[in-house]
């Protein structure tokens, strides 16, 4: 990283409050977002309603780490407004303001769709499963299969972030993000084979901002070393360094 500044958008939630404050110890971090970040300088802004209101936080920033989406269930205009529209305004003002990096939270969500058939839908739900040697695994190059608006959003951003590397010769590595949940154990079995510590989220954010500076594109998982897992972390390993500390095993799954 070539300055101490950090923007992270999303920072009243809980992701990207874990990833701001870690990065508080070290860098000048600023909250770009909705409502204010209790002891952090914050734009008010919201994203998704254009470009200018989100310029004058990245003013001598080099470093982006975009967290804030619309999640859950509601209608598919809130989810366009917030991860398309809003993720569009947030790299082009990157773009204009000379942003080298942006890390951006996708979600693994969008290959859930798998847990529809064997042996993902076994693997997940049936605590019986035995699993097969070598176990299945998805790749961040398999086939997407996005269930709902949420993941099909979340694939803007992964691929506004290829054009955008591709284009402007800026670095966006994208996080596919397990079940990161607010008491920091899975809250059942399905979600103990995606789920993603406190520590291992906060590690994943951390490797892909400190990425080598040509890095220029990249998507990775983010699952802790859970005995159900099915999302490939090999990959972020090889790319990023990412090693997981956790497991929901040590949590009894």
């Amino acid at each position: 990283m070539g300055n101490s500044k950090i923007v992270v958008t999303g920072m009243s939630g809980l992701i990207g409050g874990l990833a701001g404050r870690k990065f508080a110890e070290s860098y000048d971090v600023s909250a770009l977002g909705r409502s204010e970040v209790e002891g952090f300088p914050t734009t008010i802004a919201d994203i998704g309603d254009g470009i200018d209101e989100i310029l004058p936080a990245l003013e001598g920033v080099e470093t982006v780490v975009h967290m804030a989406a619309s999640r859950g269930d509601v209608p598919a205009e809130t989810h366009i407004k917030a991860n398309v529209t809003g993720a569009y305004n947030l790299f082009e003002a990157c773009r204009i303001t000379g942003v080298k990096r942006i890390v951006a939270a996708s979600t693994g969500a969008v290959i859930a769709g798998y847990e529809k058939d064997d042996p993902f839908k076994s693997l997940v739900h049936d605590p019986d499963f035995e699993m097969p040697d070598p176990r299945p695994m998805i790749k961040v190059d398999d086939p997407i299969r996005p269930p709902n608006m949420y993941s099909v959003s979340k694939m803007f951003t992964e691929n506004l972030g290829r054009m955008y590397s591709e284009q402007h010769d800026m670095s966006i590595i994208c996080i596919r993000i397990g079940k990161v949940e607010i008491e920091d154990v899975p809250l059942n079995a399905r979600n103990a084979s995606v789920w993603c510590s406190h520590r291992d989220i906060i590690q994943m954010i951390d490797k892909a901002v400190h990425a080598p500076e040509d890095l220029k594109y990249a998507v990775v998982f983010a699952c802790s070393d859970n005995p159900t897992r099915y999302r490939d972390i090999e990959h972020a390993r090889n790319v990023i360094g990412f090693v997981p500390k956790d497991s929901a095993a040590d949590h009894g799954f």
